[in-house]
Formats: C-alpha cells, sequence, structure tokens
C-alpha cells in the first residue's frame, strides 16, 4: 500500500514538472505567423500547468524539500513569458531559500532577475547554480549574461573571452548538444566585433559552431540559428549560403524578418549583376584609364583576372571607381572598379567611412582577397569578381594612404534571445 502511494506522490509531481517543462518547449519552438497566437498560448498552458501543480495534494507539500520543488515550479511556470514578473521571481527566492541546493531553481531566477535588468544578482544566481555542480544550461545561460554585461565595459573584450570559455565548458559536458554549439558560435560572433574585424578566424570559428549545432535534430526548431549562420555567411559574402538560411529562418519563423533578409541580398546581386553587364557592353571605360602609382618593389603588379581565389599576397590591382552602388544594408559599402585591362569587378569595403571612396577614385588594392562569385538561385545564376577590403591599410585612394580617422567599427545585426 506504501509502494502505491509513493508511485501516485511520483507521478503528480512528475504531471507538474513535465507541463513545466512542455510549456518552455512551446517557447522555444512555437513559432506561428503572428507573434500574439504565442502569446495566448502560452498564457492558456501556463494556466493548465498551474492547475496541475495546484492539484497536488497539501499533504504532499509539507517537507522543506516539497515546498521548495513546488515553489520552484510555480515560479518557473509564471516566468515563462518574456517580460519580468515579480510573482514569478517572488516563488522562486522562496525555493532556493527553502532549498539553497536546488540548482534549477537558481538558473530560473537568474533568468527571471535578468529580465528586470538587474544583471550582476542574475550573475550570481547563475554562479550558485553552478556551485551544485556543472551544468551545460546553466554554463550557456551565463555565457549569454557575460555578452550582454559586456556592453559598453571598459573590459569589454575580457568579458567576451569569458563568455567564451563558458560555452566551451557546456560543449565539453556535451559535445553533441546543438544549444552549447549554438552559443559558442553567438559568443565568437560577438568577439569578431569586440577585438576588431580585421582578422576572420573567430568569424570562421562561429560559422563552424553553428554548424556543429545544426547536427543536434533538436536546434531545427531554431530560427534564430538559421539566421545567425546566414548572417555571417553574407558577411563573408558567401551569398548562396546566406540566401538558403535566410529562407530556412524564415520559414521556421515568420515573424523574424529573415524573408526581408533574402529579397535584400537578391536585390543587391541583381543590382551588381545588371551594372557590371551594363558596363562592360558600353565603351564608356575608354575614358576609365589606370593611373601609374609609384609602389614598394616588393608588391607584384596584376589585373583581377590574374588573381587566385582568397589573399594574394605581395599583390597589387589598380583600379578606377566608375559607381557606388547604393543598396539597402549599411555595411558593406560596394562600388564598381574597373582595372588596367578594362575588365569590370566589384569591390566590398568595410570597416571605412563612406565617404572616403568616391566616383571617379584611383584605388590601390593591396593583397586583394579575391573571390569569384559563381551560383545559381531561383533558376538565376549569379557569376561576378569581387575584391574584398576590410580595413584601411588595404587601400590607398588616388596613391594616399587612408587616415585612421576614416575608419569605423562595422558591425552585423544577427538574433540573439535570452
Amino acid at each position: 500500500m506504501a509502494a502505491a502511494v509513493g508511485k501516485n506522490e511520483e507521478d503528480v509531481w512528475g504531471k507538474a514538472r513535465n507541463a513545466a517543462d512542455d510549456l518552455y518547449g512551446i517557447r522555444d519552438t512555437f513559432y506561428p505567423q503572428n507573434p500574439d497566437d504565442k502569446t495566448s498560448k502560452l498564457q492558456h498552458e501556463s494556466d493548465v500547468a498551474l492547475k496541475i501543480l495546484d492539484s497536488i495534494p497539501a499533504e504532499q507539500r509539507k517537507l522543506p524539500v516539497q515546498r521548495a520543488t513546488f515553489e520552484y515550479l510555480r515560479g518557473k511556470i509564471l516566468d515563462v513569458v518574456p517580460d519580468y514578473r515579480k510573482e514569478a521571481e517572488d516563488h522562486l527566492s522562496k525555493a532556493v531559500k527553502l532549498n539553497p541546493s536546488l540548482g534549477d531553481a537558481w538558473l530560473c531566477l537568474g533568468n527571471c532577475i535578468w529580465k528586470k535588468g538587474d544583471l550582476t544578482s542574475a550573475k550570481n544566481c547563475f554562479n550558485l547554480a553552478l556551485s551544485k555542480g556543472p551544468n551545460k544550461k546553466i554554463l550557456c545561460q551565463l555565457s549569454m549574461l557575460e555578452r550582454r554585461m559586456a556592453q559598453g565595459a571598459d573590459n569589454q573584450a575580457e568579458m567576451v573571452e569569458e563568455s567564451i570559455q563558458h560555452a566551451k565548458e557546456a560543449i565539453t559536458l556535451d559535445v553533441k548538444d546543438g544549444n552549447s554549439w549554438y552559443n559558442l558560435g553567438n559568443a565568437c560572433l560577438t568577439s569578431f566585433f569586440v577585438t576588431g574585424t580585421g582578422d576572420h578566424s573567430k568569424l570562421l570559428q562561429s560559422l563552424k559552431a553553428y554548424q556543429n549545432a545544426e547536427k543536434d535534430e533538436r536546434m531545427k526548431s531554431n530560427p534564430d540559428l538559421y539566421f545567425n549562420c546566414a548572417t555571417v555567411n553574407r558577411y563573408l559574402e558567401n551569398y548562396d549560403r546566406a540566401l538558403a538560411g535566410f529562407e530556412a529562418a524564415a520559414l521556421k519563423d515568420p515573424s523574424l524578418n529573415a524573408s526581408h533578409e533574402v529579397e535584400k541580398t537578391v536585390n543587391l546581386l541583381d543590382k551588381l549583376e545588371n551594372l557590371l553587364r551594363g558596363h562592360s557592353k558600353a565603351k564608356r571605360l575608354a575614358s576609365s584609364t589606370v593611373g601609374v602609382v609609384n609602389l614598394n618593389s616588393s608588391y607584384k603588379r596584376a589585373t583581377v583576372d590574374m588573381l587566385s581565389e582568397g589573399l594574394n599576397k605581395a599583390v597589387v590591382v589598380l583600379g578606377k571607381v566608375l559607381l557606388f552602388v547604393k543598396h539597402e544594408n549599411i555595411t558593406p559599402l560596394y562600388y564598381l572598379v574597373c582595372d588596367s585591362n578594362q575588365s569590370c569587378f566589384v569591390i566590398s569595403v568595410y570597416g571605412i567611412r563612406n565617404d572616403t571612396i568616391k566616383e571617379g577614385d584611383q584605388l590601390t588594392l593591396l593583397e586583394p582577397h579575391f573571390r569569384q562569385v559563381d551560383f545559381s538561385w531561383r533558376g538565376k545564376c549569379y557569376k561576378f569578381k569581387s575584391i574584398r577590403v576590410d580595413f584601411l591599410e588595404q587601400v590607398l585612394v588616388n596613391g594616399k594612404a587612408l587616415p585612421p580617422q576614416q575608419a569605423i567599427r562595422t558591425s552585423i545585426y544577427a538574433q540573439h534571445k535570452p
């Protein structure tokens, strides 16, 4: 008889835990066309979950450990919404007072306090949760919080590095966990912009982490993963992968602006194609003579047709700016350029003010990073030559080096949901 009572007690607590977990499953995987539908579904399901919790008989809530679990589950259910709720914080605070070793309650309390903007207290909660034992979920939340705390901080780079270390610790606990890899991808992406955008290694690490995240079936319902991966690919000018990623994100969450990102990218590519085709047909290039520039003898002069894919060390290309290409994104700046062989190509410019390079300017592109863009999307083929300029030192304008004040910090917009 006692065994039957014990089993019944387990069942009722198990139902309450499952209801709370299911609620978070909806939060993380349900992305309807209208975001209000998600809010109303969460509200309805949280009411159902609270009823299940309240159905636990009073005699099963008497012990401090039982009361702590009850308060924790109530707080967790109430905190499923995006906004801060004091009621949720009150219940979670009671839970950790009744049972300080309840790591999950410390995690939930930290998330709740984060929502009201008390980041230091939230970090204390996560660290207390970790003191109960290593946990990948807590490490990921701590990593995310550290990136949030790094914004505007004096020791920004140091805090982002801490975020990366905690992300890596989470992966060591479960190398197949997609969420941990996704979190590492976000951390590396943040680091890329904090430490300066000249070195692409952090960006490539970010991309690799996102690709590892995609191997986990559970992450296939995370639209932000596809959006962020697409954003990195577009920054790296892997346009085909970027388009496929934005399209996947749009299908998973219609409320994201991913469809617009597809549209913007296609519009840009169409514009580049049309401008290049127009200029190669017109004979305007006769007036686009590229002058001679005195260069260090260690550089070998080349035309765009002679370049190899990737970085061309100790090589220089001279070109004249034909057009500034207007498009919807702030970054990068695109220009149509003609070399001394009258071959037209595109240059994409990052980290330099938009009034630095003008139509008619002569450019000296040092150690050019070259790419032959060649892919098809929706039946249309895009094919053009492109050189990427990431920082001031890679270009001379009218034979002169650019002053440091012409540099700007580049940023891209990824989805980072707590």
